[in-house]
């Protein structure tokens, strides 16, 4: 499947103001989807005090972050939990901005009804073989075919499911809420698996700062970022009207009702400061990994202030 390269989403009005001499810039880079929309506005309007810090702001499919991070080519990334064990010696974690699903999360659908073992020797569409929610589906499914289809543009996962180009699809972000107005057929909530598992949340998608950033830089970002969030929590309708007003390709995604369930899903308390209890599903959820072969050796999780 052809990659897609989802535009810069930014108008002139929300522009970072222009660097002085003595500004620091920092690269952020995060999704199309509506809870990334959500915490960052603040920093793309100026409506928190960044500190003397100047954003750079890029915003990309799923697959695209996992890979930007791989490469090392922001300073703070949005980026799904799965890849951090290959990001850990370069990044650390941040400890808010995170997408948890506390019995749900990303959703495997397909035309016909299915048991979740099914999918084994099937074609599934994915958001990528980095994400979060391909490793869980392998603890369910570990010989489902994956077929990456990014998220971006939005109904190009549908489409290839109507197509037969994929037996199933597995979705994340805000097509978990839309498969059964498309008449599709639920096999599994991936969070719903996790929760019956472990008795666990399900951390899907985290944001990550660079090391090489120093300390003292680490902790001055990190409560910038903070404060976006807070002020996003504070004035949600303003933001819920200003993501319907965005044009992300499809008319589903401007439904305020829709983006107020989302984000009711990934942009709450969690995303605030993520909690103990999903802190220590990160370990759990590694450890399952590994011992499905899906991970290499135990990863150190280190956490930015």
């Amino acid at each position: 499947m052809r990659s897609y390269d989802a535009p810069l989403d930014m108008t002139d009005a929300a522009m970072p103001p222009t660097p002085s001499a003595s500004a620091t810039s920092i690269s952020l880079a995060y999704s199309v989807d509506a809870d990334d929309a959500f915490m960052f506005h603040a920093l793309r309007a100026g409506a928190v005090d960044t500190e003397g810090l100047v954003f750079s702001h890029r915003r990309e499919h799923t697959a695209a972050l996992n890979r930007l991070a791989m490469d090392g080519g922001a300073d703070v990334v949005a980026v799904s939990l799965g890849v951090y064990p290959m990001l850990a010696a370069n990044y650390l974690l941040l400890p808010h901005g995170a997408s948890v699903g506390r019995g749900y999360g990303p959703v495997v659908v397909a035309s016909r009804p299915l048991a979740p073992a099914q999918l084994n020797g099937l074609r599934v569409g994915i958001p990528g073989a980095t994400t979060t929610a391909w490793m869980v589906l392998r603890l369910i499914a570990p010989d489902a075919i994956g077929v990456e289809i990014p998220i971006a543009p939005f109904g190009r996962i549908f489409e290839a499911l109507a197509a037969g180009e994929v037996d199933a699809a597995l979705l994340i972000h805000e097509g978990r809420l839309l498969y059964s107005a498309r008449g599709l057929q639920l096999v599994v909530d991936l969070g719903v698996f996790w929760l019956a598992k472990t008795g666990l949340p399900l951390p899907l998608g985290v944001n990550v700062i660079r090391r090489a950033l120093g300390a003292p830089l680490v902790a001055r970002v990190s409560g910038v970022l903070r404060a976006s969030i807070a002020w996003a929590l504070a004035n949600r309708p303003e933001l819920i009207a200003r993501i319907a007003a965005e044009d992300r390709g499809d008319k589903a995604l401007s439904d305020h009702e829709l983006i107020d369930h989302y984000l009711n899903l990934y942009a709450n308390h969690d995303t605030a400061v993520m909690a103990d209890d999903a802190r220590h599903a990160i370990g759990v959820l590694f450890a399952e990994a590994r011992a499905a072969g899906l991970l290499p050796d135990e990863t150190a999780i280190d956490w930015a202030p």
